[in-house]
């Protein structure tokens, strides 16, 4: 059966206003096209490519609930000392229900496509399994990557090589690595080196939460592109947070950011919880913690935005909504010009779909899959000055779910 959605507005397209969809794919894109046996108008509303959430933590998600009382200095080093002691107890239907809850969240608020980093510092790899099955369950309605990723440290936990290897071989889709927590450079550079080792061995992604420290002499960002770089693995990698590369000395930050062009890797910013986390020991100026993004976009160098935490240990206020995320991104980064603007989601779509790879499932183009959210306004600028709340996500042809516009019992009478 075709489905024809009309009177709408696309994302960077000033002249289509209606889109076929036949089989779950999008058959045609365009103006008057023809009839078909289903027509759904879309009240001139603006339509994107679904919400990329490229970095969580699925495993963590919601265990700061009861764990606030304890936050001293709420610092990144604090909340994986925290972790260590609430992962001992979860059993394995909580970590899946609370995992559950938060893709619920994220869903319901646009994204369909989420990469999380599943924490295998743990004998048992329960984080791991239930990852696994519910990647899996799931599959029809959101597209899930996982990262086989040390929290604890490659090294700095006994045995942390051996489960990264163990969550790849398990089926993880990324290697990751934490160079920063561990307990020396030369072993933290040991790890990035093991990283991609592993990542070439598996044929695997690569997504390291690195350099994200104040440190303004945290360097092993450098290590991970050069690495990548003498393998041709750029595009296939992902430098999480790189907070440190905000406080980085100019000369030093063109000189690598040429590099890092060349070498085609991608970077994920978490705009709230870097904000949140960064920063606690400098008096002022207080730095905020974000990553170049702003001088990566104009060097063309792909940097995308994620939620990282939803009430966990290091961040009690994450909700999965991207719009959320967007917002406090380009206020924190300078990305707020009207030109900006106009490109601004693509810090939330298709940059973090470039970053996991998702180019032959992703795009508002005739012969992709028909995946795709509807925003309460006819603009870019009016959807992001209103920080507009998703009317529909449509995932192969099919509404996820549909909500009517706000309405009023007693309107305001202004």
């Amino acid at each position: 059966m075709k489905k024809k959605f009309f009177n709408l507005k696309i994302y960077l397209d000033d002249t289509a206003t209606e889109m076929i969809v036949e089989d779950g794919k999008i058959d045609q894109i365009g103006t008057n096209l023809p009839k078909c046996d289903e027509e759904i108008d879309l009240a001139g509303k603006l339509v994107l490519p679904p919400y990329v959430d490229p970095h969580l933590h699925l495993d963590y998600v919601y265990t700061g609930r009861n764990d606030g009382g304890k936050i001293k200095t709420g610092t990144l080093f604090e909340g994986i000392a925290r972790w260590h002691d609430i992962k001992k107890n979860q059993t394995k239907e909580d970590a899946r229900e609370r995992a559950l809850a938060a893709i619920r969240e994220e869903v319901s608020q646009g994204v369909q496509f989420i990469r999380t980093h599943i924490d295998v510092t743990d004998p048992k790899l329960l984080g791991m399994q239930v990852m696994l099955e519910l990647r899996e369950e799931l599959k029809d309605i959101v597209t899930i990557q996982i990262v086989s990723f040390p929290q604890e440290g490659m090294y700095a936990y006994k045995g942390g090589y051996e489960l990264v290897e163990e969550g790849l071989k398990m089926g993880a889709d990324c290697v990751g690595g934490i160079p920063h927590f561990e307990w020396a450079r030369e072993i933290g550079e040991k790890s990035v080196h093991s990283t991609v080792e592993l990542a070439l061995k598996y044929g695997k992604m690569i997504d390291v939460h690195c350099d994200e420290t104040d440190d303004v002499m945290a360097r092993f960002l450098e290590l991970l592109n050069a690495l990548t770089m003498l393998e041709g693995a750029g595009s296939k990698t992902a430098a999480s947070h790189t907070c440190s590369f905000g406080s980085a000395d100019d000369a030093y930050a063109y000189r690598m950011m040429g590099l890092f062009k060349a070498n085609g890797i991608n970077f994920i910013a978490c705009p709230t919880e870097n904000a949140y986390l960064q920063g606690r020991q400098d008096t002022y100026p207080k730095r905020r913690g974000l990553t170049r993004v702003k001088e990566f976009l104009e060097e063309g160098i792909n940097v995308c935005f994620g939620q990282d935490s939803i009430n966990d240990p290091w961040y009690p206020l994450g909700n999965g909504n991207m719009m959320n995320i967007l917002d406090n991104g380009i206020h924190l980064t300078h990305v707020s010009s009207y030109s900006e603007l106009e490109t601004a989601f693509n810090l939330i779509t298709y940059n973090g779909a470039k970053t996991m790879m998702l180019d032959d499932q992703y795009g508002l183009e005739a012969g992709k899959p028909a995946n795709f959210i509807v925003l309460n306004e006819s603009s870019v600028f009016e959807a992001i000055r209103r920080r507009v709340e998703v009317l529909a996500s449509v995932r192969n042809g099919n509404f996820l779910f549909r909500r009517r516009e706000p309405e009023y019992e007693i309107p305001l009478d202004l």
